[in-house]
Formats: C-alpha cells, structure tokens, sequence
C-alpha cells in the first residue's frame, strides 16, 4: 500500500498503540508485531525503512526477558530504541545496564547534550516522560550520550554513523515536549521515508482488493451505525455495490434521531446502492432488560439480543460468501498482540460466527486507527456528522442508564444527550473535548419548579480530554456553557430536575458510567 514503512517492535509496552499513530502522523506506514515474531528474516521480509522498540515492563537482563535477534543490528536499518528498548539496544550492543538508585515516573526535567542527531528540536532542558527503574548506566562503544537527567546518567544516546538512537524517556506521550518532533525526525531525517501513507490512496487500494476478493460474490455486514461499520459500509458499497447486504438492528438504545440519520444514509439510496435492512427491536431488547440493574448483566443481554437479532434476519437473506466487520488497529492490539496482554476483547476479534453460512471474513479496516478511519470516511463521502460522531459503547444508552433501562428513562437519556451536544457545538468546543455525553443517574432528588415540589430524575454530564483513552482528565468546560446546558436540560426535559458534571478522571473513575 505505502512505499515507505517503519516497523515497530513490541515489547510488551503501554504506549506501542501511540508510537504506531505518531508515526502514521508523519504520513508513513506503520505495523507492529510482537518481538517474538520478528528476526532478521522477517524484517527483510517486511523491509522497513527504519524500526522501532518499545518500552516494556521487564529488566533486559532479566532471565527470560523479552529479547531480540542480534542480526538485526546487521542489517543496515535505522532503530530506534525508546525505554526498555533502549536498554535492550544498550544491552545487546555491549552496554550496561543497572537498577537504578532513584526510579522515575512521570513528568521528568531532562537535559540535552547534543543536538545532533534527533532531538535537534529540544530545549535545553526538556520536560519528558519517564517510567523505568532500571537505567543504562554505561552506553556501548561508538554511541554518545545526548541527553541526561540528575538520576539517569543516559537519558539519550546515539550512534548516528551505524543509525542507532535510543531515548530513555517516552516521546510518543503528549506529556513529552517535541516528542512528536523526535519521532518526525527519526522517520523522515534519519530513515527517509516518503510520507506516502494517505487516505485517498487507501481508499482506492482497499476498493480494488476488495473488488477482486469478492467478484461476484454476496457480502453481508451487521451495520451498527458507528463510525467503524458506517465506513465499512461505504467502502464496501463503492467497491461492489448491491452485491452487499447491510442489516441495521435499531434496539432503541441509540442517541436521538440516530437509527433515523443511519437509515437516511445508507437506506435512501442517495449516496449509496446497496441492500439496505432495518430491523426495528427496541421493544424487544426493553422487554429483556427489564428489572435489570447490574452492568455486566445488561451488557451480555444486548449483545446476545443483538446476535439473535441479526442471526434471525441473516437466515431471511439465505448464503453469502462473505462476512464484513468493522474491525480496527486497536481492536487487533488491545485483544491481544502475540504475547502482549490483552486489555479488553472485542466482538469483532477472536472468534468467527457460526450463526451465518459464509466463506470468508472481510475486515478493509484492521490496519487503520480511528483517526484513520474518520479520514477514509470522509474520503469516501460520508456526511461529517457520521464521521465526527462521537464515541459511543457497544451497548448504547443501556450503559448510560444506571440500573434499570425502560424506554421513558432512554427518552430522557436521548433528550438531555442531545441539548448537551447541541451546546458543545454551539459554543464552539466539540474539536477540543475527546468524548462528551450526558448520562441518567438511578437517583431521584427534590426540586421546586413553578412553585410546586417535584421528586425527579438527576442527569450527569462527562466530558474528558485524552489522547488515547487509557488515561482521562475531565474537560474544564467554561462555566456559562455548564449553566445553559443546565437550564435548557430541567426546562425542556420532562421529570429532570438537577443536573450534575462529572469531574472525575481515569483513573480512579472509567470513561463510561458503567
């Protein structure tokens, strides 16, 4: 797809996700495989311009630590070597590695030495982010040291003329002034690369591939109206319209006017021809729900509603050759990379269904992150209030509703929703917030409205700043923007009477209310 590509090694690091997007940043292609998979062999068969390892939990010279095969030191490719992988770098090449006297964790004043090589755009002293308790105490022969701290002695060092550079700290985190620039400068000034990786191009590659997978086969998708499944839809349809059949199960635990903007889309036939299936069950899924309060138990019922929904319906359409799903990057990281822990599953990894008689899978997105997939949606013409939408969980508003969901309390839930939404649009704020949404908390509180007692609903508000979504911090939203929300939410939605914002961040608390 892309000319240029940079190999990412992981080594059981938190931030590997990051590194991948600082580099597609760049506009050039990145993979990561897990470290047990890679060797000299491998990397000539991907041939990368230039790899990177990543940070890890373990001691490189620690018995049974993750490791790497020394040939590819010999290949003449530039890596770069960040935290563990530095010292794993360091290690390999003949250097020392100790624990250190001082650990260090988080925000980090870091001096620079030499402006050689990669971090030519640092300040004299950098504001970095570390998370190591062992360093490198000596650098192997024929690397300088470009960057300390007062309890890491190697903080950065470089052997530019073999095109070895490793960085104790992280500079794939927001948290690392010029990190970005770091890693841009190990990307393009040291490796080369060509910033060929592009959406448009995408877009045309993966429409051609799937035209020559399918032929003149029949594709079915369970299409969610989401962001991941909208765009698989698109693609799909441009690649081998009415050959795909997308089945869109409404269970009534969407924002508002939401089952209404998908069915509009993509079952108008306006922007696209394909067969369009819209099962409305929303009745059907408040009838399971109910009486139902504990959060895991409300999750496993409307996904397992959701697969009945659908096997019900795709046994109507008879045989199709192949399944799509909207399956991304992350999904394919976070349920587990090779040996790298899993961080949750996912519906679309792991497991095919055996509720559909199919051949094949069909997933154009699992290389993409969601900022790709948001690029590529609008590439492929879909209207930017389905591409900028907001985040929302599998289970819909049923985990936006504390304790048990009926369809008054999803009224309210959607009502309050789209004021809030509404007033983050319109005071200009939507760009700079990560995720945003009102929730129904299971309290009920006393209120005075037009001189009468009232015993109503209460209605939290969220909305967090993040770059990745392992960590979160409420947004300090401007406090006339909180009042009107307030206001319009107790005087236009029926039985709430207090509103309240959430300014807990992750962790201690989650993103979602359940």
């Amino acid at each position: 797809m892309a000319e240029s590509r940079i190999l990412i090694v992981d080594f059981g690091g938190q931030y590997n996700q990051l590194i991948a997007r600082r580099v597609r940043e760049c506009g050039v292609y990145s993979e990561i495989h897990n470290y047990d998979e890679v060797d000299a062999a491998s990397v000539r068969a991907f041939s990368p311009d230039g790899i990177i390892f990543t940070g890890g939990p373990q001691s490189a010279y620690g018995e049974g630590a993750p490791s790497i095969d020394d040939g590819i030191f010999s290949l003449g490719i530039p890596v770069l070597g960040i935290c563990y992988g530095a010292q794993l770098m360091a290690y390999r090449l003949g250097g020392s590695i100790d624990s250190a006297p001082t650990s260090e964790y988080g925000r980090t004043e870091v001096t620079i030495d030499d402006k050689g090589g990669i971090l030519a755009a640092a300040d004299d002293v950098n504001t970095c982010w570390m998370s190591h308790t062992d360093y490198i105490s000596c650098p192997p022969e024929g690397f300088v040291i470009t960057a300390h701290t007062d309890d890491c002695p190697v903080a950065g060092m470089e052997d530019r003329k073999r095109g070895f550079y490793a960085v104790q700290f992280h500079p794939e985190v927001n948290h690392t002034e010029h990190g970005a620039e770091f890693i841009r400068s190990f990307v393009l000034d040291v490796c080369g690369c060509s910033q060929d990786w592009q959406m448009d191009s995408f877009a045309e590659t993966q429409i051609q591939a799937v035209r020559e997978k399918v032929g003149d086969g029949r594709v079915l998708l369970g299409l969610s109206g989401g962001v991941d499944s909208s765009v698989v839809a698109a693609l799909l349809a441009r690649a081998v319209g009415p050959q795909l059949t997308c089945v869109f199960v409404d269970h009534g635990l969407l924002r508002k006017n939401e089952a209404d903007e998908v069915s509009e889309v993509f079952g108008s036939g306006k922007l696209f021809d394909l067969n369009f299936i819209r099962v409305d069950a929303a009745d059907r899924f408040y009838s399971k729900l109910a009486g139902v309060t504990e959060p895991e138990s409300k999750r496993k019922i409307i996904g397992e509603e959701f697969i009945r929904v659908f096997e019900e319906t795709a046994k109507k359409i008879g045989r199709v050759d192949f399944l799509a799903q909207g399956t991304i990057y992350p999904d394919i990281i976070e349920s587990g990379l090779g040996k790298s822990a899993v961080i949750k599953s996912h519906h679309n990894v792991g497991g095919l269904p055996d509720y559909v008689d199919f051949r094949e899978i069909i997933e154009p997105l699992r290389m993409l992150f969601k900022d790709e997939v948001r690029q590529l949606g609008r590439e492929l013409g879909l209207p930017e209030y389905l591409v900028s939408r907001q985040p929302f969980p599998g289970p819909g508003l049923g985990i936006r509703i504390i304790g048990e969901v009926t369809a008054e309390k999803v009224r309210i839930v959607q009502d309050a929703d789209a004021i809030y939404r509404e007033e983050i649009a319109r005071a200009g704020l939507a760009g700079s917030i990560s995720q945003y949404y009102a929730a129904l908390t299971n309290m009920q509180t006393v209120g005075v409205m037009g001189d009468f007692r009232t015993y109503d609903h209460a209605v939290a508000l969220r909305a967090v700043i993040t770059s990745d979504f392992m960590t979160a911090e409420a947004a300090h939203l401007p406090w006339e923007v909180l009042d009107r929300v307030m206001t319009r939410i107790v005087n236009e939605v029926d039985h709430v009477n207090r509103v309240f914002y959430d300014l807990t961040s992750k962790p201690p608390g989650t993103v979602e209310l359940e």
